[in-house]
């Protein structure tokens, strides 16, 4: 890997940023796939150009293992340096509990207010008129991946939206080809759930039910065509038997599988497999019906600690994750979108340049995970768990069951 020099940036504004005492600073996160592994290392590679050490601490099992084990650590009184962590509710109750670094000062000395975009991603960092934490980079969720040989050897023609993807799928199965290769954790089910609420009900019905929490929307015609195309992708996905997004991913790029829906970082495995976006892999967001897009993505945030040299350590990691040169390298190993507007791509994908026209036109939604409690979503993803894996679960009924569990959000 070339080398980098993201820290031009981020001295500019005060060679106090020096390190008087060089120390280790350990980092935990959950990206461990292939490509993201790459993208960790950018960063990781240009924090220890300042001459502190980067430690470390990643966490196999992605969010739904590894956030409760960070927050353990941070409540029990041993905090890590800093952490990989997404915009979310759970994360808001460890700031109103005093747990989190404010990073504020830093923010205003390194402009971010005109530079980050889009200006949801600091809203999303922002508590009480202060900023917790770090936007890493944009991420969507909702986008349908598809293996173009696959369905060009098969004499199809390669899908452009949902239900010429289910029209698809009689033909595929038949000639051996899992339709939809889909891992069988629950964050990626809930994932998928909520990618066809977004992509097949639309950007209002998505904030009418998770925001504006309306039992009677839930109830509606349009939240029942999601749940038909719920047990339409449950059909689809039957043989996809892997657990991680990434192993759903090669099965695609292996032409066991047609496609896959996840969100915009699949995007670095397909890449390490050898396929080309745009010739060998069609991308279709918001599934190819509601061209919407959320933008949460990550965003690092620093436990409060009392060492002047790990605090230090802090300050020079918080401006290397936002420096130019670092997210131009980082978001293209990550298969990300970066979060400053005053850079530009280096030979985008067809893929890349769709997800910044979609948020150039402001079709963006808000993640729902700043928009209903923990416990609210984890309710949501036990449902959709429970009728992804027992076909005799009908779309009646698992709706029903949603309605209940809407009426009572919080």
């Amino acid at each position: 890997m070339t080398s980098l020099k993201p820290l031009t940036f981020c001295l500019l504004a005060s060679t106090a940023w020096l390190p008087a005492h060089a120390t280790n600073l350990e980092v935990t996160h959950w990206w461990t796939s292939g490509s993201e592994a790459d993208a960790i290392r950018v960063i990781a590679e240009a924090f220890a150009e300042s001459g502190h050490t980067w430690v470390d601490g990643a966490i196999a099992g992605a969010g739904g293992i590894a956030r409760p084990l960070i927050t353990s650590r941070i409540t029990g009184g041993d905090p890590m340096g800093a952490t990989q962590f997404t915009h979310s509710s759970a994360m808001r109750e460890l700031i109103e509990s005093g747990f989190m670094r404010d990073v504020t000062e830093l923010a205003q000395t390194q402009g971010w207010k005109d530079a980050i975009f889009p200006q949801s991603l600091l809203d999303s960092c922002t508590f009480e008129g202060k900023i917790f934490c770090v936007p890493s980079n944009i991420h969507s969720q909702q986008w349908l991946w598809l293996n173009n040989s696959v369905f060009i050897d098969n004499g199809l023609d390669v899908p452009q939206n949902w239900d010429a993807f289910v029209a698809a799928a009689p033909v595929l199965r038949e000639n051996g080809i899992i339709p939809l290769a889909q891992g069988q954790q629950a964050w990626q089910q809930q994932l998928l759930f909520n990618v066809l609420m977004v992509s097949i009900g639309g950007p209002d019905l998505f904030e009418r039910i998770y925001r504006e929490r309306e039992p009677e929307f839930a109830a509606g015609p349009e939240m029942s065509a999601v749940f038909v195309a719920a047990g339409e992708a449950r059909d689809m996905m039957r043989g996809s038997n892997i657990q991680e997004w990434n192993l759903a991913a090669q099965l695609v790029a292996d032409g066991r599988a047609a496609g896959q829906i996840m969100g915009d970082w699949v995007q670095g495995e397909f890449m390490q497999a050898g396929m080309t976006p745009g010739e060998d892999l069609t991308c279709l967001p918001g599934l190819g019906v509601h061209q919407y897009i959320t933008a949460a993505g990550d965003a690092f945030y620093f436990p409060k600690v009392t060492d002047p040299d790990v605090i230090a350590a802090q300050d020079i990691l918080v401006g290397t994750i936002v420096a130019p040169e670092t997210q131009l390298a980082f978001t293209k190993a990550k298969g990300a979108l970066p979060v400053r507007l005053d850079i530009e791509l280096v030979d985008p994908t067809p893929c890349m340049q769709r997800g910044m026209e979609i948020l150039s036109q402001g079709n963006v939604v808000e993640s729902v995970n700043t928009m209903v409690s923990p416990d609210t979503l984890g309710r949501v993803t036990d449902l959709v768990v429970e009728f992804f894996a027992d076909t005799r679960f009908s779309v009646e009924q698992a709706q029903a069951e949603f309605v209940d569990i809407i009426a009572s959000a919080d």
